[in-house]
């Protein structure tokens, strides 16, 4: 963890606090349904964090799941997020599944827009 502040034009940076990823037992993103950059780490403490916004904070907890998946290998928890936003596979859809909603309509209304041109012999 990183103590950041300003002195004059300078920024200052300070190391408070290091963990290990291999002592990280779980991240808890608290509420998976709502736009909230607080989150838990548990380690042998659980620290209470907060990112600069929802985004970082996913963008955090896809980074750390990575990290153990290329060198750990442990069972690692994630809870509290929603799973759609981190996998790199499913970028373009929401929890609420609005763009996949979104193209079937448009799917639908081109068959109906060709369907309606064509002619019937």
């Amino acid at each position: 963890m990183v103590k950041h502040w300003r002195v004059d034009r300078e920024e200052k940076y300070e190391i408070v606090e290091k963990w290990f990823l291999k002592d990280l037992e779980m991240i808890d993103g608290k509420e998976a349904d709502t736009d909230n950059p607080y989150f838990d780490m548990h380690f042998h403490k659980v620290y209470n964090m907060e990112a600069y916004s929802c985004a970082s904070k996913y963008t955090f907890a896809r980074t750390l799941n990575k990290l153990n998946a290329m060198y750990l290998k442990k069972d690692f928890k994630i809870v509290n997020f929603d799973d759609t936003y981190l996998n790199d596979d499913s970028i373009w859809s929401s929890s609420n599944r609005d763009f996949l909603v979104v193209m079937r309509i448009c799917f639908y209304a081109s068959n109906l827009l060709c369907l309606s041109l064509c002619r019937l012999s």
